[in-house]
This record gives structure tokens, C-alpha cells and sequence, in this order.
């Protein structure tokens, strides 16, 4: 039921939204889904497996939306900067990709299991990097822009700082001012 699942995960992302993880109740995701409580046990087996799922979704959004960002018209460093602005949006926006970049697990989150941890989030921009068949110098980029958009994640600093700082990852690579 791909339909009742993604509606589920709507509807628990929602409902974390509004409250506590501890406080958002099986039935009222179900209710909120317009499906049975019988269908949310069925799809995820109880609350631990919904919160994992939810984690695992919101994950995926947020390297969907890299790999958005490193598919878009522009240089190689305007797409580097789109990327470390992405991360900073989603991080400060959503408290789970927050929560998978950074590592530092709010109480009020599902608990993270086996979730990935800062670490393997990296590497996954890393991969997306490389796929978008940019130099080795332009992936390590990548990954600094991230890693320096996440630290105005963990000590917020006065804007426009990041973005400038960003900027600064999007001058010409030495690969491509060689050529």
C-alpha cells in the first residue's frame, strides 16, 4: 500500500510538528491518514518502526534535494553553494534532518536507532557529489560546503555571514582555472 504508507508518514511528520514525538498517538496518525489503525501496525509494526521510517523519509528529502542542487544550470561553485544553502534551510526547518546531520537528538524526536549518523550523511553528499561527475577537488567542496553550512547549524552566526562564506567555495576550482 504505497499510497496508505506515504499518507501515514504525511500524517506522523505532521503530527510531530505539532507535538512531541512521546505525544503523537498511533490512532491519530491512522485517523489523520484516513486508514485503520490495523493498517499502521500492518505497514510499520508499531511506533518505532514509524518513527524510523520517518527518519529514513526525511533523509531522503533532504539528499533528493542536494542532488536537486548539483543538477542545477550554473558553474560548479554557484551548484557548490546551492548545496551548503540547501543544507543550512533544511537543517533549521526540519528538526529530523537536523537532528541526522548534526547528530544532537532532541528528546521530543523519534528515537534514532540505526539511523546514519553525521558522518555517513556526508559521505552520501560525497557520493552524490562524485556522481554528478565533478572533479575530486569539486567533491571535497561539496563536502566543506555542507560541513560549513552545518556549522552555522550548530552556532548560528549573523547573517548574511554563511551565504558569504559559501560564496567564497564557489570561486573557480584550480581544475578549471588550470584549463
Amino acid at each position: 500500500m504505497p499510497a496508505a504508507r506515504e499518507s501515514l508518514l504525511e500524517a506522523a511528520g505532521a503530527a510531530l510538528a505539532a507535538r512531541p514525538w512521546t505525544d503523537v498517538r498511533m490512532v491519530d496518525v491512522a485517523a489523520a491518514a484516513g486508514v485503520s489503525r490495523q493498517t499502521l501496525y500492518n505497514e510499520f509494526g508499531g511506533k518505532g518502526g514509524l518513527g524510523r521510517a520517518l527518519i529514513r523519509r526525511e533523509g531522503e528529502r533532504y539528499l533528493d534535494g542536494v542532488e536537486r542542487a548539483l543538477a542545477a544550470p550554473g558553474r560548479t561553485g554557484e551548484r557548490l553553494a546551492a548545496v551548503g544553502e540547501w543544507t543550512l534551510r533544511a537543517a533549521r526547518a526540519y528538526p529530523l534532518v537536523r537532528a541526522l546531520l548534526t547528530g544532537f537528538w532532541d528528546p521530543d524526536l523519534p528515537a534514532p536507532g540505526r539511523a546514519p549518523g553525521p558522518g555517513q550523511m556526508t559521505r552520501a553528499v560525497r557520493d552524490r557529489a562524485a556522481a554528478a561527475l565533478m572533479p575530486a577537488e569539486d567533491v571535497q567542496r561539496c563536502e566543506l560546503a555542507v560541513r560549513l553550512a552545518l556549522s552555522y547549524v550548530v552556532a548560528p552566526g549573523e547573517e548574511p555571514g554563511a551565504a558569504e562564506l559559501l560564496r567564497l567555495l564557489s570561486g573557480p576550482s584550480r581544475t578549471a582555472a588550470a584549463r
